[in-house]
């Protein structure tokens, strides 16, 4: 299992929402003790995108790695 800590805007949803697309595993984001499926908008929408998110993902893929860096909390 892998993890990194993001930070996401109204803005720039959308475009992780793709990132976690076009995986072929599945790919959570989680606050606090809410998870939510990475690829649904609705549901990335649905936390709270004023504080660090948690990308949780099972296998190791570079693009997707390569997208999570653009939003990787410094």
């Amino acid at each position: 299992m892998y993890q990194k800590e993001i930070r996401l805007s109204q803005e720039t949803v959308r475009q992780f929402v793709n990132a976690a697309c076009q995986c072929d595993f599945h790919v959570d984001l989680c606050y606090n003790k809410i998870t939510v499926n990475a690829k649904s908008l609705m549901g990335v929408f649905s936390l709270d995108l004023s504080n660090k998110l948690t990308v949780i993902y099972n296998e190791k893929d570079e693009a997707f790695e390569c997208a999570l860096n653009e939003f990787a909390v410094a």
